[in-house]
This record gives C-alpha cells, sequence and structure tokens, in this order.
C-alpha cells in the first residue's frame, strides 16, 4: 500500500519557524550596537515588504498612506521645507532678532572628515529654541531664543581654532508658531542626519556645557575629541570614543545616509514622502 506524499510546508509556516528561530538566536545573543542597528534595518525592510504584498491581496487599490495635515510629522515636513526655503548667513555674524522654532548649521571647509558635506545642502547639525514662555503667541513673547541658541553654537565652535574656522560656517532659520518646533527638528534629523546631532551618535557633545571633571566623572564628549579647545572639556582623562572609532563610524554613516549636494535634491526628497502610491 502507498503512502501518500508528505505535503509541503506552507510558505506562511515556514516564515513562522524563521521568525521564531530568529527570535531564539537574539534572544541567546547579545547583539552589538552595529548589528542591532543593522538588524533592525532589515527587519524594517522585510515588513515593508509583507505590507505591500499584503496590499496586493485586495482587488481594490489602497493609498500608501492618508495625507493627515493635523498630523505632527506632516506639519514638521512643511515646517522643515519653509526652513530650507531661507536665505543661508554667515554664522560669524548673527543679528539680534525676536522668536523661537528651528535652525540648521552648514559647513563649507576644509576640515577631513566633513569632506562629503563640505559645501552640501546636507547641514552638519540641526536644532531648536523653545520660546521664553509656553503658548507665546508673537516673536516678541517668544524671546530672542533662536539666535541665542546660534550665538551658543558659535562660541562653541569658536573655541576650536586648530581644527574648525567661524568662516567656514553658515546658518539657517526660522521663527516658527509655539509648539511646532519639536516636530520640525525630528523631521529635519530624519531626513538629514547630521553628523553633529546626538540622535546620530557619531560626533555628539557641541550642546554640552561646562561639565566639571572635579565633580563628574564624565568622559569627553566625541565633539570635543575632534574639537579641542573649549577649556572644561580638556580636564576630561578619557575620550567617550577614540579617533579611529570615530572616523570609521563617520565613513559607514556617509555609505549609508547620501548627502544631499543641492537644493534640487531636498525637495525631490520632500516630493517623494508625500507622494501617494
Amino acid at each position: 500500500m502507498s503512502r501518500k506524499p508528505t505535503p509541503a510546508p506552507s510558505p506562511i509556516a515556514e516564515l513562522r519557524a524563521n521568525l521564531d528561530s530568529l527570535m531564539e538566536q537574539t534572544a541567546a545573543t547579545t547583539l552589538s550596537v552595529p548589528r542591532r542597528r543593522a538588524l533592525e534595518k532589515e527587519i524594517r525592510a522585510v515588513i515593508q515588504e509583507l505590507g505591500s504584498f499584503l496590499n496586493t491581496l485586495d482587488p481594490i487599490r489602497q493609498p500608501s498612506a492618508v495625507f493627515d495635515p493635523s498630523n505632527p510629522k506632516v506639519v514638521g515636513r512643511f515646517v522643515s521645507l519653509a526652513l530650507v526655503a531661507q536665505q543661508r548667513h554667515p554664522l560669524a555674524e548673527i543679528p539680534r532678532f525676536y522668536g523661537s522654532g528651528i535652525y540648521a548649521i552648514y559647513y563649507n571647509g576644509p576640515f577631513p572628515l566633513y569632506a562629503p558635506i563640505s559645501g552640501s545642502e546636507t547641514p552638519i547639525y540641526v536644532g531648536q529654541a523653545a520660546p521664553a514662555i509656553n503658548n507665546a503667541r508673537t516673536p516678541l513673547e517668544q524671546g530672542p531664543r533662536l539666535c541665542g541658541r546660534l550665538s551658543d553654537h558659535r562660541k562653541n565652535i569658536g573655541t576650536a581654532t586648530t581644527t574648525l574656522d567661524l568662516a567656514d560656517f553658515e546658518f539657517r532659520s526660522l521663527v516658527v508658531q509655539s509648539g511646532w518646533e519639536t516636530a520640525a527638528e525630528d523631521y529635519m534629523i530624519h531626513l538629514f542626519r547630521p553628523i553633529w546631532n546626538s540622535e546620530t551618535s557619531i560626533l555628539y557633545g557641541l550642546g554640552k556645557h561646562g561639565d566639571d571633571a572635579t565633580t563628574r566623572a564624565n568622559k569627553r564628549s566625541p565633539w570635543d575629541t575632534v574639537h579641542p579647545g573649549r577649556k572644561w572639556a580638556e580636564k576630561s582623562k578619557e575620550d567617550a570614543k577614540s579617533p579611529a572609532t570615530i572616523d570609521t563610524e563617520l565613513t559607514r554613516h556617509f555609505q549609508e545616509h547620501p548627502v544631499f549636494p543641492d537644493l534640487e535634491h531636498v525637495l525631490t526628497s520632500f516630493l517623494d514622502e508625500l507622494r501617494q502610491v
């Protein structure tokens, strides 16, 4: 008596088995930060592919997204677009003006580590300045917050005379209605991946203020390692990262996140994210 052939496992069963195997492997292993990030990127890509495949099963077409003007991410995107429309000004010549909001700092100099972004439309740092009082309705009520924050950065960059020249920096700023600056900053970090922002986890430390090594056992920030000059940072006895590690991380970063060479590429990116497929 002949036996019936064993049915082949279904693709869904294989998918579940592979997922279980992956979960077991990751649970039994301590992942390094680079490996964890790479795995997260791969998983998100698979999720996106599965979502696209799921949509194809429905004979009625679905949009890839619903445009919601009240979504903070959407608002942040358009506020960021408004910032990019502003003129660039020398960071060494910041006028006094009222208003809180967002800003971007650009590098145009010869420092070797920053060659990929020098002179481009990819900022080296982006940030926000919150209003002096919550729910301020006018720039006067917001206070001179943007120019104050930019002035702080100018002073810090100005201390790094052995590696940086203030003349090589420019900025854009945009006064924003109170409450929307955080959404815009989040979007700019998502879009540009600025290497001096702490969220990028490479050359963080520009915004630090006067840690005293005699009372706090802080390591020297990567920014201070690459750009010595701040007196209080010189008191730290240990670097958070070695120069070689920073160099390696920057190389990987520029490979994974292409630089925006001009405004046309920035605008194309904005439009691509707005399209419904």
